[in-house]
C-alpha cells in the first residue's frame, strides 16, 4: 500500500531536478536532491541561458522566483548576430516591439538561484548513484557510492546524458552527433579586448562556414564565452598527437583549422584566455520514449538530450520538472501523476529533438550560413 507521503528522490541537481525539487516543495511535498558532485562549486557550471517566454519562464513562475529570476538577468543578451566566414554581417536579431522577451542568465546563477530556495537538508552533495533495485510495488532501493542504501517510492532521472536511472527504462543510449564544439573563454572582455566585445555584441554571434563554426555567447561580469565548432572525430585532438592540456598546440591547430576565416573572428581563437575544453555533442535516438514503469520516470536530459542548436534543453528540462511536480501534486495516485507527465513530456520532446537536429544540420552543413540564415528570417518574419 502507497504511503500518504510518498518518498521522491531526484538524481541530479540540474536546472531540471531542482526546479521539480522546488514546486514539489511548494506544494507541501518533500523531497530528497542527490548529485555526485561534492558540493554546488565543485566545477564550473558553463555558458548563458536564454529563458524562454512558454518553458523557462513558465516553469519559473512556478517556483515562484520570478523577482529573483529578474534581478539576475539580460534582456539585453537576446540579441542575435549571424556571420559567415568573411566577417559579413548576414543578420542581426533583436527584440521586435511587443515580442515576449526572452532574457539571458548564467547558468551558475540560475542553479544558485534554485539551490538557495530549497529547505534545508534537501540537497545530498558527493552521493553517485550506483544501483537501483525493484522491490515490488513500485518501490526501488537506491544504492549510493558511499554504500548507504534508502527506498523510494518515485525515483526521478534527472542525472543528465548518462543517466543511472534511464537503463531501468529504456536500452536507448546517446551517440555522437558527429559535431565536437571546443569551449574557451575571455574575462574582462570589454576592457581587455574591446574589438572582441563589439564583435560579439550582447547576446551571441555565430559565424558558420563549410561544416564548422564560431560561435560567442556574452555572459555576465564582462565574461564571453566561445565555441570552435566543426564536424569530424570526437577525439580530433589525440588522433592528432595534441594534448588538451597544451594550450598553445590545441590554438594552433584550432587556427589551422579555421585558415582563410577573417582575423577579426581569428581572434576569438587566437586571443582568448586560454584552457580548451573538449565538448562532443552527443544526442538521444529521437522520438525516445519508453513503457510507464511504476516508481521510475527522467526529465531533462537524461529523457530528450539533444544538441544545443534547439535553444529548449534547459528550457525543456524545467518545463518538465514544474510539469511533473505539478502532476504529482495534483494527483492522489503516484503512478496516474506519472502517467499525465509522461503523456505530455514524450510528445513534446520529440518535437524539440527534431528541431535540433535539423538545426544541427543546418548550422554545420556544406552550404552553411544558408539554412540558418534561413530559418532566422523565417522567425523574424513570424514576429
Amino acid at each position: 500500500m502507497q504511503p500518504t507521503t510518498p518518498r521522491i528522490a531526484i538524481i541530479g541537481a540540474g536546472p531540471g531536478g531542482l526546479t521539480c525539487a522546488r514546486v514539489l516543495q511548494r506544494h507541501g511535498i518533500p523531497v530528497t536532491v542527490f548529485d555526485r558532485d561534492a558540493s554546488a562549486d565543485a566545477r564550473p557550471r558553463g555558458g548563458t541561458l536564454d529563458m524562454q517566454p512558454d518553458s523557462g519562464q513558465l516553469a519559473l513562475r512556478e517556483t515562484g522566483l520570478d523577482e529573483g529570476f529578474r534581478a539576475l538577468a539580460r534582456p539585453e543578451g537576446q540579441e542575435m548576430r549571424l556571420l559567415d566566414h568573411t566577417g559579413a554581417l548576414l543578420l542581426q536579431r533583436t527584440p521586435a516591439a511587443g515580442e515576449e522577451p526572452s532574457p539571458e542568465i548564467d547558468r551558475g546563477e540560475l542553479r544558485r538561484l534554485l539551490l538557495d530556495s530549497l529547505a534545508p537538508g534537501t540537497m545530498r552533495w558527493g552521493h553517485y548513484l550506483r544501483t537501483l533495485h525493484p522491490i515490488g510495488d513500485g518501490t526501488h532501493e537506491a544504492e549510493f557510492d558511499d554504500g548507504h542504501i534508502e527506498t523510494f517510492d518515485l525515483v526521478i532521472g534527472a542525472d543528465g546524458a548518462w543517466s543511472r536511472v534511464r537503463p531501468l527504462l529504456s536500452d536507448a543510449t546517446p551517440h555522437y552527433s558527429g559535431v565536437t564544439f571546443v569551449e574557451a573563454g575571455f574575462g574582462d572582455v570589454d576592457t581587455r579586448h574591446p574589438a572582441v566585445a563589439r564583435l560579439v555584441g550582447d547576446g551571441t554571434m555565430m559565424a558558420l562556414f563549410g561544416n564548422k563554426g564560431l560561435i560567442a555567447q556574452r555572459n555576465s561580469r564582462g565574461r564571453i564565452l566561445v565555441y570552435a565548432a566543426f564536424r569530424g572525430s570526437q577525439d580530433w585532438a589525440a588522433e592528432r598527437g595534441l594534448s588538451l592540456d597544451d594550450t598553445e598546440a590545441v590554438r594552433t591547430a584550432l587556427l589551422d583549422m579555421f585558415t582563410g576565416w577573417d582575423a577579426h573572428l581569428l581572434a576569438l581563437l587566437r586571443d582568448n584566455d586560454g584552457g580548451f575544453v573538449n565538448r562532443p555533442l552527443f544526442a538521444l535516438p529521437v522520438p525516445h520514449a519508453w513503457p510507464h514503469t511504476p516508481g521510475l520516470t527522467l526529465l531533462g536530459d537524461a529523457a530528450h538530450l539533444m544538441t544545443p542548436f534547439s535553444g529548449m534543453g534547459a528550457n525543456l528540462a524545467m518545463l518538465d520538472g514544474s510539469d511533473l511536480a505539478r502532476a504529482l501534486a495534483g494527483h492522489a495516485d503516484l503512478e496516474a501523476a506519472v502517467r499525465a507527465y509522461e503523456a505530455t513530456m514524450l510528445p513534446r520532446s520529440a518535437k524539440a529533438a527534431e528541431g535540433a537536429a535539423r538545426g544541427l544540420d543546418n548550422a554545420l552543413a556544406h552550404d552553411a550560413p544558408r539554412g540558418t540564415l534561413h530559418h532566422l528570417r523565417r522567425r523574424l518574419r513570424r514576429h
